[in-house]
This record gives structure tokens, sequence and C-alpha cells, in this order.
């Protein structure tokens, strides 16, 4: 129990738990944004009344996520000046405008129309209020862009030099767009889009199953996988271009994700390591099963390496990232998910092809709608797992070769830590069960499909009268 009275590391737990937490909202609210922005302008082109009740429906699920999200991502970034004040003096002049950037650009920006997107159905022309929803969406992701930009330049630092401990911005865009910058935010926008589609088809084939709505939440369904068809084998190929970069920029994070002990020399083969168990104390694999030449294939598409692979006994053991067995199997979960993500993916569009989703036999599908409810959590758990690799692998720098995390730690009493981690993980324990009840209670009561639809001044065309909705006349 030594680490209770270790301001760096209870701080370094506190901070984990916090944006942990905090990850789990904004992941859905920039994923569906984008999926409101797609349905409500398919409603104002078809005027389908259908696609408005969507539009009512999921909206109710966004707002949840957005307060919790709210709620404890100001908590998470108010540790920066609490709990890493030597980290934000240091680097403050780049990191703190980077988060100012998200505050003001994106985060105002969502908050300022999100009102009008709730509560504006039959206050401002429909062409203001999709105005309004794309800007929510743009705000959403905008602030994906700052956070990540600002996590990435962490990684790989760029733009200027640290002067007497102090980092002395000389070039804003080139510290901007570091090396780790496009992949990075390419690799989280998909991951929240991918997340928040396969949520969205989960609970719409909970319906389906339920034989709930089956012809609404059908619609749903198939929209979600229109679009996964896409976003599923790009972030596949997202992720593993990311993968590269770490082997070139960042060695001792790859060297843990692979449990490498031993460098691999240029101009030989090199296994991948499929299951292992790291031993951190004896400095090699208690047990392991790898398959022959992949990982030469995954890093240079070839069996003989040109570059060697660095092992971790190259670095002394305080200059390489410890909890090897975390890095090591959070990194194959990221893997097996989005694997999986694109195998149930393959599999129902096979399963559309041959017709057997059409709104007549859709719920008869128990077995592939059972694997899209499994499903529905899985992108949560390979978001957080990416972010665990991300930095714990990092470790033990704050800054990536710049700022150790031991120097980045405020020097709090360690009493005070530990009460307000044990405080924040209490109110977060409350808000998780009551956003489990909130949100389960806005999918058993499901659409209202009697509200009133605003009129459309576009050009009119036929309406589809569903048995579950009344005709778009009876209901203007």
């Amino acid at each position: 129990m030594e680490f209770l009275s270790n301001p760096v590391v209870l701080s370094r737990m506190q901070f984990a738990l916090t944006a942990i937490f905090h990850m789990l909202w904004p992941v859905l609210t920039t994923g569906m944004a984008i999926y409101l922005v797609i349905i409500e302008g398919l409603w104002l082109k078809t005027q389908n009344s259908n696609y408005y009740y969507h539009a009512r429906f999921w909206s109710k699920l966004y707002v949840l996520n957005f307060g919790i999200g709210v709620a404890t991502g100001i908590p998470m970034e108010f540790q920066f000046g609490t709990n890493w004040a030597p980290f934000s003096q240091a680097v403050g002049d780049f990191f703190g405008s980077i988060l100012g950037f998200e505050a003001a650009m994106a985060f105002m920006l969502e908050a300022g129309f999100l009102g009008i997107m709730l509560f504006g159905w039959e206050r401002v022309n429909p062409v203001m209020h999709y105005l309004a929803t794309i800007m929510v969406a743009f705000g959403a992701n905008l602030s994906t862009f700052w956070i990540l930009t600002a996590n990435s330049w962490m990684q790989t630092p760029a733009g200027g030099n640290f002067v007497e401990g102090n980092f002395i911005v000389k070039d804003y865009f080139q510290a901007i767009f570091n090396p780790f910058m496009l992949n990075s935010v390419l690799h989280m926008f998909f991951a929240t889009l991918e997340t928040s589609l396969f949520v969205i088809g989960g609970i719409s084939a909970w319906y389906i199953i339920n034989k709930r709505n089956t012809e609404f939440f059908a619609q749903s369904f198939k929209i979600i996988l229109a679009i996964t068809i896409a976003v599923a084998p790009l972030q596949l190929y997202i992720g593993h271009a990311s993968g590269e970069q770490v082997y070139h920029y960042q060695p001792t994070k790859l060297a843990a994700m692979e449990a490498q002990w031993e460098t691999i020399p240029a101009g030989q083969s090199a296994s991948w390591s499929l299951l292992a168990i790291p031993n951190e104390k004896a400095e090699k694999n208690t047990w392991e099963i790898s398959i022959p030449h992949l990982l030469g294939y995954i890093l240079e598409y070839k069996p003989i390496l040109s570059e060697p692979v660095q092992g971790l006994k190259e670095w002394q053991p305080e200059n390489r990232p410890h909890l090897l067995g975390l890095i090591y199997y959070a990194f194959r979960i990221m893997i097996a998910i989005g694997v999986f993500f694109a195998g149930l993916m393959a599999l129902t569009v096979w399963q559309w092809l041959r017709g057997k989703l059409s709104d007549e036999n859709i719920w008869q599908q128990r077995w592939l709608m059972r694997a899209w409810i499994l499903a529905a959590p899985f992108g949560y758990i390979a978001v957080e797992s990416g972010w665990i690799v991300r930095c714990v692998g990092r470790q033990p720098w704050t800054v990536y070769g710049q700022i150790r995390t031991v120097d980045a730690a405020s020097n709090l009493p360690p009493e005070q830590i530990l009460s307000s981690f044990v405080g924040f993980a209490s109110v977060y324990t409350l808000l998780f069960f009551s956003a489990l009840y909130f949100g389960s209670r806005i999918i058993r009561q499901g659409p209202n499909l009697e509200l009133p639809i605003p009129r459309v001044n576009l050009a009119p065309t036929p309406a589809e009268h569903k048995p579950n909705q009344r005709p778009v006349e009876a209901q203007q």
C-alpha cells in the first residue's frame, strides 16, 4: 500500500479515473451528432416523417450524454492546475492555449446551438434547425480535433524548444500539426463514429428482436449499416497507420505493446506475439504464443525487417513503460474489437444482400440481432483500451522525451489527493448509474410517433405511410 503515500501515483490514479469516465460520454455525442445530421437531412430531402421521429428519438440519448460529458470534462481539465501544476507551467504557452481553443471554439459552439437543436423544432424554420444540428456536430468534432492535437503534441512534441524546462513556441502551426496529429485525430474521429453506429445498431436490434416498432428501427439499423460499410475498414487501416507511427517515433511504447524484451535486428524476420504473460522482474515473457513473420508484415508489409525493432532491455527500467500486462492486453483488446466490428458488418451486409433484412423478416434474424446487442458496448471498451495504450505506454514521460511524469506532478499532501479521488469515484458512480437509469427509461419508452411534424417549405414528395404512424397531412 505504499502508493497511498505517493502523490505522483495518486495523481495519476485520479487523472486516470476522471479521464476514463469522462471519455464514455463524448465518444457517443461526437459520433451520434453526425448521425443526427444525416437523419435530419434525409427528413428535409424526402419529407418522410419517419426520419423526423428518428431525429427526435435519438437526440434524447444525445443530450443525456452531452450533459454528463460536460459535468465530467471540466473537473478533468482543472487537474492540470491542481495536480499537474509544474507541467502546466512548463508547457502552458502552447498546451494551455490549445485547451482554450477547445473551450472557446468547440464547446461554446456546440453548447450555443444545442438549445436550438433540442427545443427549436416548432420554433424555428426547419432549415435553420438543420443548421443548428450541423453546428452542434461540427462543434463536437472540433473538440475532438483540439483535444487530440494537445495529446498528440505530448506524444511527439514539435514547433519549439524547451529552454530551462519551459517550452518556447517558435512555429505554432508546426506544433499543432505535429507528426502524430493527423492519424490521431482521424483514428479518434472514426472511433467515436464507429462506437456510435454500433450503439445505435444495438439499440435498434433490441427493438427489432422484441418486435417493437420493427419497421421503424429496421430503418435506423439499415442506415447505420450502410455507413459502417465504409467506417469499419477505414478504422482498421488508420489504426494500422497509427501503429506504424509508434514504430518510428516511440520505440519504447512499441516494445511495451508487443512485450518485446530483446531487440530484433534489421535483416531478420519478426514474430508477432498473440498472447503472452510479461514478467517485468525477470525481463522476459513467462509464457507466449507467437505467429512467425507476422510482426514484419504488420510493420513493413514484408517478412524481413529493414529497421530494427528495439527491445525493452535497450533502456534502463526507469526509462521504459511499466504495467506491461495492461499495455499489452489493452492493445490486443482494441485490435480484436476492431476486427470483430468489421466481421459483424460484413456478415450483416451478406444477410442484407440475401434479402434477410427486409421489414417483414428482419426480426427472424435473432442470432444476428443478438450479436449487434452484444457489440453495443464494445466500442467504449476499444476506445478506453486505445487511450490506455496511448498514455500508459508513453510513460515515464508526460511529454515524450522531455518532461518526466515524476517532475510534472504537483507536490500535494497524499491525503488530500486520496480524499479528492474518493470524492470523484463516489460522484462518478452516482452519475454512471443515473445515466443507465435515464438511458434505459428513454429506450423503454421508445419513440413518440404522435409528435406534430413541422411544415417543411420544400417541394413536397409523397409521404410513406407506415403502419406505426399517421399520415403527414393528418398530423399537420
